[in-house]
């Protein structure tokens, strides 16, 4: 913001004043104080009697220009990457949108000019300007802002000469002196900052976009010309110490980067399609993740059902869900549990996602011949305590894991399958003798990933649907009185659980920002566990299928996915779309 004269600052402070934002008598008392020059709304500001973005508005009213409140504003990120990010630092603007063949922009000096002038004849386009306060546009910067000026730069530097080139052996040369170097580092820095998990890298016929996967939720944050496609990728292929001639065939790879001062694994997944090559890049954030049980959003029966298996000195402990359900994490959780300098933890992962201190890790490798069941036979061999499987994918895998937990060691894995109860009938279809599963499985469970609403949100009555649909699935667990919301709360692991209501509940949505898109951020898991007692012992030997598993189990108290997904809505740490849109196939 300029630096405001005398007279503009009295103009400023009665405006305040008249509109009633700033006490009288911290006005007079600012205006003797500053008798000697000095700022008196600066003096006011640091009374915490004003703030800054009051004095940025008032300033906007005076001299007739519109002002803009940037705190809950979403701006596309092919308009942010109008003006180099450098520019806007330099004079604190931030493109807005466009509208008939004008630029706006917000600024927090719009009596310069020379900036707008400037501004202008660097993107070519008129631009219109709006006011903003510094620290709204400061905080753009900081916390909303991809600084996509690399890649912008690789787009006008990667001319049809070099794409050509790049597929040719001398491939390595051209992207190692080309800004494909910088743009790759841009992507990867933007998708750190907004905690993806991943990065797809898509070619269409006649560009190439790029996609970041944030709370499990993919978002396109870019287009780019097909002309930097080749290069880009096989700058990938290069680090991934991939094959940058092979185009025919999948290829998976990995390295490990250092991006915004974190160390960041990058996990590698090259495939041909239709108009191109597709690149998917995994990220593992070492440092980014909560390793904490009691932080991951499990409570109440399920964390009870866990803790008491994991202190069983043997047997297996399982958990399932779809890709990308939090399984790992799991487990990871679980061992960090139970850690001590007084037990041998071997695991066996593909990929080793998290390095952790005082368990023995151990990455498959195929290619080697060294494999989940062939590892898993040498690792009985160095006499664990504890093992992890990372993935029981076949019955081999699964034969080995049943022998380990009968032969007195506790065995953590995971599979593919939509619930906890569909654990069991797929490891009898693997082969597993029903006898065998039933004596030495202690607990199974189920999970999915949830986005949070965030911090930041509002209350609002659910709708008769709504009401109806909690009442349909978690009704019979709430509390019917006033007396029974503790005691219930605290069972179910919920505090201030409501009381059954027929008319509406309060529920929470997230304010939609740039910072926490769709009113969400961070995630959550939802869970369901059944513990292998002798009544579902059994049914594992009677050949019942998941759904009588299931039916039982809830008899016994078993929580379901979906109903816990709705107690975390109740709860306010999610909502009812985002149950939905993750378990709606679980009843």
């Amino acid at each position: 913001m300029a630096v405001l004269t005398r007279e503009a600052e009295t103009r400023i402070l009665n405006l305040l004043l008249a509109e009633g934002l700033v006490d009288p008598t911290l006005a007079n008392n600012a205006q003797n104080s500053a008798a000697d020059g000095s700022p008196m709304l600066d003096k006011l500001i640091e009374e915490h009697a004003i703030t800054s973005d009051m004095v940025s508005h008032a300033t906007a009213v005076i001299i007739g220009v519109p002002y803009i409140e940037l705190k809950n504003i979403m701006i596309d990120q092919e308009i942010l990457m109008k003006i180099p990010y450098e520019t806007q630092a330099r004079f604190m603007v931030i493109p807005l949108g466009e509208k008939d063949g004008m630029l706006n922009i917000a600024m927090s000096d719009v009596t310069n000019v020379q900036a707008t002038d400037y501004i202008s004849n660097l993107i070519n386009q008129p631009v219109r300007v709006w006011m903003s306060s510094e620290r709204g546009i400061k905080e753009m910067l900081e916390k909303n802002h991809g600084d996509f000026s690399g890649v912008k730069e690789a787009v006008k530097d990667t001319n049809e000469e070099v794409a050509e080139k790049a597929q040719s052996a001398d491939v390595k040369t051209i992207v190692q002196d080309s800004p494909i170097s910088k743009a790759l580092t841009t992507i990867l820095s933007y998708a750190v900052k907004t905690k993806s998990s991943d990065i797809h890298i898509e070619p269409l016929e006649d560009s190439l976009i790029i996609r970041c996967r944030i709370d499990g939720v993919l978002r396109k944050i870019m287009d780019l010309p097909k002309i930097v496609a080749p290069a880009l990728v096989s700058r990938i292929k290069i680090l991934a110490n991939l094959k940058i001639d092979e185009h025919r065939i999948p290829q998976d790879g990995q390295f490990t980067v250092l991006v915004e001062d974190k160390e960041v694994d990058l996990r590698i997944a090259t495939s041909p399609v239709t108009w191109g090559e597709q690149v998917v890049i995994r990220l593992l954030d070492k440092k980014g993740v909560s390793m904490d049980i009691h932080k991951m959003g499990m409570a109440g029966h399920a964390l009870r059902d866990v803790l008491s298996g994991i202190e069983k000195p043997n047997g297996m402990i399982l958990t399932s869900g779809p890709t990308g359900s939090g399984k790992s994490t799991t487990l990871y959780a679980l061992i960090q549990e139970i850690k001590s300098e007084e037990i041998n933890i071997v695991t066996l992962e593909d990929p080793v996602e998290y390095k952790m201190d005082g368990i023995n890790q151990i990455q498959v490798n195929v290619d080697a011949g060294l494999t989940f069941a062939s590892g898993l036979r040498s690792i009985l061999r160095q006499d664990p305590d504890v093992v992890m499987v990372g993935e029981i994918r076949d019955g081999e895998t699964a034969q080995l894991a049943v022998q380990a937990a009968l032969t007195g060691h506790l065995v953590f894995s995971t599979l593919h399958t939509n619930s906890a109860a569909g654990i069991l009938p797929r490891l009898l279809d693997m082969g597993i003798e029903p006898f065998l599963l039933a004596s030495t499985l202690n607990v199974v469970i189920g999970q999915r990933l949830v986005r949070r609403v965030t911090e930041k949100r509002d209350l609002y009555k659910s709708s008769e649907i709504e009401t109806e649909s909690i009442n349909s699935i978690v009704g019979d667990l709430l509390p019917k009185t006033k007396e029974e919301v503790d005691k219930i709360s605290e069972d179910l692991g919920y505090p201030g659980l409501p009381v059954r209501n027929n008319n509406f509940y309060m529920l929470a949505k997230g304010r939609d920002t740039k910072e926490t898109p769709g009113g969400y951020t961070g995630r959550a898991g939802l869970y369901e566990t059944i513990v292998v007692d002798e009544d579902i012992q059994k049914m594992i030997t009677n050949h019942s299928t998941a759904a009588e598993i299931m039916r039982l189990a809830r008899e016994k108290g078993t929580i379901t996915m979906r109903q816990d997904g709705i107690l975390k809505v109740l709860a306010g740490v999610t909502s009812i779309e985002e149950v939905n849109r993750v378990a709606s196939d679980i009843s």
